[in-house]
C-alpha cells in the first residue's frame, strides 16, 4: 500500500514537472517579443500600449480563465494602481519607478483582498453587479476628490524619475517599452508558475465544480480570495505602468469601458491559457488602428462584429485551419532527446543475447 502511494505521488510530481516545463513555441514567442525591441524601434509607443493591455488582460485571465470569476469592474484595480503610481510620483513619496510600481501593485492587491469578500459571496450575476458597483464607486470617489486626483481633467504634473536611477523615459518610448516588456515577462513567469502548480490545479477544480472541490478538501473560498487578490495586484501594476509611461492618470482608467475592453481582449485571444490575453491585446490594438483608419466613427461596430462572429461561429471553427500547425508545435514542445542507456544495462542486454 505504501509503495503504491509513493508511486502515485511520484507520478503526480512528474506530471506537475512536465506541466511547468517551457515548450519550444513558448520560448519562440518570447524571443519574438523581445526581438521587437530592435526590429521595430519606430513602433515602441504603440507596442508599449499593447504590453499594458496584455498585462491587464493577463490579470483578468487569472480569475476568469482559471477560477471562473467573471468581472465587469476589473478596471477598479487598474485605475487604483494608476492613481497610486501618479500620487507617489507627483508628491515625491517614491521617485524610483520600479519601487513605485511594486507599491502600486500591492495597494491594488489590498483593495482586491477586501473587496473579494463582497464579490465571492454570490453567484455569477451577483458578482457581475458587485464588481461593476465597486468600479463605479471608485470612479465617483476619484471624481469627488478632484483636488487629489484632478477629477475630469486628470492628474497632471506627474514627473517620473529614471528607471533604477539610470534610464530616463524618452519621447520615442524606447525606455518605456523595454521597461514594460520586462515587467510583463516577469509577471507572466510568476503567473505561469502559479497556474501550473497544485494551487492552479485546485483553481481549475473549483471552476469545474466548486461543490466537488469542497468535498475533496479544497478550501474553495480561501483559494478564490487568494487568486482574486493576486489578479487585482496584476491589474494595479498594469495601471501603474500606464501612468509611468504616459505621466498621466485620469478617470478613464476606472471607466466601465476599460473593463469591457479588457474582457473583449480576453475573449478574442481566448481565456484559460495565459497567452490569450497577450495575443488578444495584439489583435485588438492593431484591429482598432486599422478599423479606425477605415471608419473613424464606427470602428467599435467592427470590433463588435468580430466578437459576435466568435460567439456564433465558435473559436474552434475559426481557428480550425491552424490545428495542424498547433499539433506540430505541441510535438516540438514535448519532444525530448532519448536518454543514453547505462553501461550496465547495455552489458546485461548483451549477456541476455
Amino acid at each position: 500500500m505504501l509503495k503504491a502511494t509513493r508511486s502515485h505521488s511520484t507520478e503526480i510530481a512528474g506530471l506537475l514537472t512536465a506541466r511547468a516545463r517551457w515548450t519550444v513555441p513558448e520560448i519562440a514567442f518570447w524571443l519574438v517579443a523581445f526581438a521587437t525591441i530592435f526590429v521595430l524601434p519606430d513602433r515602441h509607443l504603440i507596442l508599449t500600449e499593447i504590453v499594458i493591455w496584455a498585462l491587464f488582460a493577463l490579470s483578468l485571465d487569472l480569475i476568469l480563465g482559471f477560477a471562473g470569476i467573471i468581472s465587469l469592474g476589473h478596471a477598479a484595480f487598474f485605475g487604483f494602481g494608476a492613481y497610486a503610481a501618479g500620487l507617489l510620483a507627483k508628491h515625491g513619496l517614491i521617485v524610483e519607478p520600479v519601487l513605485a510600481l511594486i507599491v502600486a501593485g500591492l495597494a491594488s492587491a489590498v483593495l482586491g483582498f477586501f473587496t473579494s469578500f463582497l464579490v465571492l459571496r454570490g453567484t455569477d450575476l451577483t458578482r457581475l453587479m458587485v464588481t461593476l458597483g465597486v468600479a463605479l464607486l471608485l470612479r465617483e470617489l476619484a471624481n469627488r476628490f478632484s483636488d487629489l486626483t484632478g477629477g475630469a481633467d486628470g492628474m497632471q504634473g506627474i514627473e517620473i524619475g529614471p528607471v533604477l536611477g539610470r534610464f530616463d523615459f524618452d519621447l520615442y518610448g524606447h525606455t518605456a517599452y523595454v521597461y514594460s516588456l520586462i515587467v510583463l515577462f516577469v509577471l507572466f513567469v510568476i503567473a505561469r508558475r502559479i497556474v501550473r502548480s497544485p494551487f492552479g490545479l485546485s483553481l481549475l477544480a473549483i471552476k469545474d465544480n466548486s461543490l466537488r472541490a469542497a468535498a475533496v478538501g479544497i478550501p474553495v473560498n480561501r483559494r478564490l480570495v487568494a487568486i482574486y487578490t493576486i489578479a487585482a495586484g496584476y491589474a494595479g501594476v498594469a495601471g501603474a505602468l500606464l501612468t509611468q509611461t504616459t505621466a498621466f492618470a485620469s478617470l478613464e482608467g476606472l471607466a466601465f469601458e476599460r473593463s469591457a475592453d479588457v474582457l473583449l481582449v480576453l475573449i478574442i485571444g481566448g481565456a484559460g491559457y495565459l497567452y490569450g490575453g497577450l495575443i488578444g491585446a495584439v489583435i485588438f490594438r492593431f484591429a482598432h488602428d486599422w478599423m479606425a483608419d477605415i471608419t473613424p466613427q464606427y470602428w467599435q461596430f467592427w470590433i463588435g462584429l468580430i466578437l459576435v462572429l466568435i460567439v456564433l461561429v465558435g473559436r474552434e471553427r475559426i481557428t480550425g485551419w491552424t490545428r495542424p500547425i498547433r499539433r506540430l508545435a505541441d510535438r516540438l514542445g514535448n519532444w525530448r532527446p532519448a536518454r543514453p542507456r547505462a553501461l550496465g544495462a547495455s552489458s546485461r542486454e548483451g549477456g541476455e543475447r
